[in-house]
């Protein structure tokens, strides 16, 4: 039987092993959600709201403990490890605050007596979720989908399966049923068959543009629903006319969040010509100020990456940009020791010619663009074929506009870093993805939009005596 491993990426220290699950076991678990979700789909909102608030409750009281799980298998820090199981507490009292409202009828004028639309579950949802955020991912999916009635199944990455495991003791711990939410430690391979299974009714995955295609194509030939949330090369836009103190430490705070290893991490740094010499002398001293290493401890601000395989990706792209043209303005080179760790890295002069100009740079390197004005600042922002987040810094009004209707992205944050927030959608346009997670709209991407259109029939007239 095929195993995965959890392994601590500062140390290289293996934590715990675990067997996939038999076909037995997994056809066991795909009956369990069937089963479950036709009595669950019938409960209450109130009820379901009750045991959204407990796993909230959960994941707040013991938010040090789920903390060192994330810490010890990803290698994030451990103060942000805590703040991302207090934002998982937030978007479950989110939806067990606002699901009802989000999936109330609709009333709409039509012909009949009366026309509207009514939100219903679609049934078992699989998620396959990617290891940097291992519980927000998660969260993010699975509050939404319990509280419209749905059941979630989850494909976690394989190198965190002690997360995927403590996801769904939580959700036990706070009196969901058996069966509302199951952890399936499956290997990639397995996916394909549990996507055609009928019993699973929709597919939602984060993760690379490869592994989006695949579920994609998987789920199309079945005619299934799909969002998907895919990698990103966000740009980072500096316009003279911001603060450019406020923008340089947003900068290195939004390069290099979760030790870089975020989708909606600014990338890219498109500096107007005026200020792009403060900018970059600027950037690149608070870059080297930070301080690399353990990630239990407090004062660490860049832990490892999730692995040295991750690592040694980063060091390619890094050399290959270096060949094509790029100045290295501060680190570059993977730190010597145990741990998979590399530096904050800055590079200058990265040309289209170059494969880093357009891929994904997934660790904490920064490449900085000078521009001359507006026009070519949003020319640079869209010259890539992903299209998820933009930061854009500006107090000039017409700006503004610009950037909110040019950029190519699905979210642009106006003198602000991109963050993801319950009440917000989130999602991606071009090969970010489609679909959205997040505030009303994601909760209603796995639901039936049922068109109800009742026709009352004049009563018959009275009989003569």
């Amino acid at each position: 039987m095929a195993t995965m491993s959890s392994v601590n990426p500062a140390t290289g220290e293996v934590l715990a092993r675990f067997d996939e699950l038999s076909d037995a076991e997994l056809e066991r678990k795909l009956a369990r959600a069937d089963e479950t979700f036709r009595a669950w789909r019938r409960r209450p909102f109130a009820e379901r709201a009750a045991h959204m608030t407990r796993a909230a409750e959960v994941l707040e009281r013991k938010k040090e403990h789920w903390g060192r799980i994330m810490t010890s298998e990803m290698g994030k820090t451990l103060k942000s490890a805590i703040a991302e199981a207090e934002k998982c507490a937030s978007a479950c009292r989110f939806y067990a605050e606002n699901a009802e409202r989000f999936l109330a009828d609709e009333e709409l004028k039509s012909s009949a007596t009366r026309s509207f639309v009514r939100y219903l579950p679609l049934g078992p949802v699989l998620a396959v979720m990617p290891w940097n955020f291992p519980f927000w991912q998660v969260f993010r999916f699975a509050a939404p989908a319990l509280m419209a009635g749905n059941v979630g199944l989850l494909k976690h990455a394989s190198n965190v399966p002690q997360c995927a495991l403590a996801i769904e003791e939580i959700f036990r711990e706070a009196g969901f049923p058996e069966g509302c939410f199951q952890t399936l430690l499956v290997g990639s391979s397995r996916v394909g068959r549990i996507l055609e299974d009928d019993r699973v009714k929709a597919a939602t995955l984060t993760g690379s543009e490869a592994a989006g295609a695949s579920v994609a194509s998987i789920c199309g030939r079945v005619i299934k629903k799909t969002v998907l949330e895919l990698g990103g090369s966000d740009p980072f836009v500096v316009m003279p006319s911001a603060n450019l103190e406020s923008a340089v430490k947003v900068a290195v705070a939004a390069r290099t969040i979760n030790n870089g290893q975020s989708c909606i991490a600014a990338k890219r740094f498109i500096v107007h010509d005026a200020v792009y010499d403060r900018f970059e002398q600027a950037f690149v001293e608070r870059m080297q100020a930070l301080r690399v290493g353990d990630p239990m401890a407090a004062d660490t601000d860049v832990g490892p990456l999730v692995s040295p395989s991750e690592r040694d990706k980063l060091v390619a792209q890094v050399e290959a940009a270096v060949k094509a043209g790029a100045r290295v303005l501060c680190g570059g080179k993977p730190l010597p020791g145990k741990g998979a760790y590399y530096p904050p890295t800055v590079l200058a002069g990265v040309t289209p010619a170059s494969p880093s100009y357009r891929e994904e740079i997934f660790g904490p390197v920064a490449m900085i663009f000078r521009v001359k004005d507006v026009d070519a600042a949003i020319a640079v922002a869209n010259d890539i074929p992903f299209g998820l987040g933009s930061s854009v810094w500006t107090n000039d009004p017409e700006e503004r506009q610009r950037f909110m209707n040019d950029v190519e992205a699905g979210a642009t944050f106006v003198n602000a870093m991109v963050a993801s927030d319950p009440r917000l959608p989130f999602g991606g346009v071009k090969r970010s993805g489609y679909g959205r997670e997040l505030a009303r709209d994601g909760i209603r991407e796995f639901v039936n939009v049922k068109t109800v259109s009742v026709y009352e029939e004049a009563p018959a007239a009275p009989k003569a005596e």
